[in-house]
């Protein structure tokens, strides 16, 4: 990736804007790349199979039509947008696609995607719904015939060499994240919400290996700076499902907040969980994507045995964050017809008020129409803040 001028910056907004154009030249210079839109996919195969894993995002600026034509309208937004872009053909650099047990309308439109797409590779990872030994050794089963699939398209086989150094590099990647995020603990933050929102989802539009050049330039650049870029105001946390644009968080920086921690799927509830080295690779990636990647998908048995420690130990990697990067409230903001997390709200507002921080919860259509609408509704809980 070349920068323009002086800022790293500059570079990620032109491939944010332009999402994919990395991804155009590396299929032209003869590389495969395999889709994705869920954080259960596990990349480290993908990597290690010699193609490159690349994040299907949608649009909040594109109204969706043709995929409407083939999927039904009660799907997520978020999820039919990504569809909908893909049958309009703006990733037709892919060569295939895989799609996991992420939800509901993940698993029934699976058939819609194999169908309407050109891509010669489709796989769906079975992914289970507890977390248990037994879905350990059921998960490992399946990533396993994953891998065979991948073999069998690539041509090659994949060897716990390949699985080791795949892992290693992804971790590597999740530790510059990290780095990143430590830029948003000063008051006010060295680092906007807007700004690191756009460089992560650069970075799951590149190769890992790209994306980690990328990130080392964004904090080294970050690193030089003497002034935030943002005012000092309430610090806010953003939890929900997939946030794949900046819109939201730009919205409530432009009203005064500084978006300082996240619970989303491509932010910290993705990157902060690493794979264990040593043993069994595939063993080792089940464990990561089952048990650390902690979805409302997935059901974890309360063993407390109250409504208190369920929600404790549900939600307390959200505690853990809100401490940790001094949050002042939080906002929840989910996408209609997103039932995993629509089911949780009670029990989520149940936390927050348990551990003292303030809640505005939203629900929107994934859609930047609606973003005038929620500015009232965001001003005033900042305004609440003080």
């Amino acid at each position: 990736m070349e920068g323009r001028g002086d800022s790293i910056l500059n570079t990620v907004e032109r491939y944010y804007k332009d999402y994919g154009l990395r991804a155009r030249e590396l299929r032209n210079e003869g590389r495969r790349l395999t889709g994705y839109v869920c954080s259960f996919v596990p990349l480290e195969i993908i990597t290690a199979s010699g193609c490159i894993p690349f994040r299907v995002r949608g649009d909040i600026h594109e109204p969706i039509t043709t995929g409407d034509t083939l999927l039904e309208t009660i799907v997520c937004p978020y999820y039919r947008s990504c569809f909908d872009l893909s049958v309009k053909q703006k990733y037709d650099f892919l060569s295939g696609m895989v799609i996991p047990h992420g939800c509901d309308s993940m698993v029934r439109s699976f058939s819609a995607w194999s169908y309407s797409l050109p891509f010669p590779y489709f796989h769906f990872v079975n992914i289970p719904t507890v977390c248990d030994q037994s879905s350990i050794e059921f998960f490992s089963a399946e990533l396993n015939t994953f891998k065979k699939s991948l073999e069998r398209f690539v041509g090659k086989s994949i060897t716990e060499e390949d699985l080791a150094k795949a892992i290693r590099v992804h971790n590597e990647n999740r530790d510059r994240v990290r780095d990143l995020y430590e830029f948003r603990k000063t008051d006010p933050p060295l680092i906007s919400g807007t700004e690191l929102t756009r460089t992560l989802t650069v970075g799951s539009s590149l190769p890992v290996d790209e994306a980690n050049g990328l990130y080392d330039r964004v904090s080294a650049e970050i690193k030089q700076r003497e002034r935030s870029p943002v005012k000092k105001g309430p610090r806010i946390l953003i939890d929900g499902a997939c946030l794949d644009n900046v819109e939201l968080i730009k919205l409530v920086e432009e009203l005064g907040g500084s978006v300082v921690a996240d619970t989303i799927c491509n932010g910290a509830r993705d990157y902060f969980p690493k794979t264990d080295i040593g043993g069994n690779p595939i063993d080792a990636l089940a464990r990561r994507y089952l048990e650390k990647v902690n979805c409302p998908k997935t059901y974890r048995a309360n063993r407390a045995g109250t409504f208190e420690g369920d929600i404790a130990s549900r939600f307390g990697d959200t505690g853990v964050y809100a401490k940790e990067f001094k949050v002042d409230g939080s906002i929840l903001y989910l996408y209609k017809y997103c039932d995993p997390f629509g089911f949780e709200v009670p029990a989520r507002k149940a936390y927050y008020k348990s551990i003292n921080v303030p809640l505005l919860h939203l629900e929107d259509v994934y859609s930047a129409g609606t973003m005038g609408q929620l500015r009232t509704r965001i001003q005033a809980f900042l305004e609440m803040l003080g």
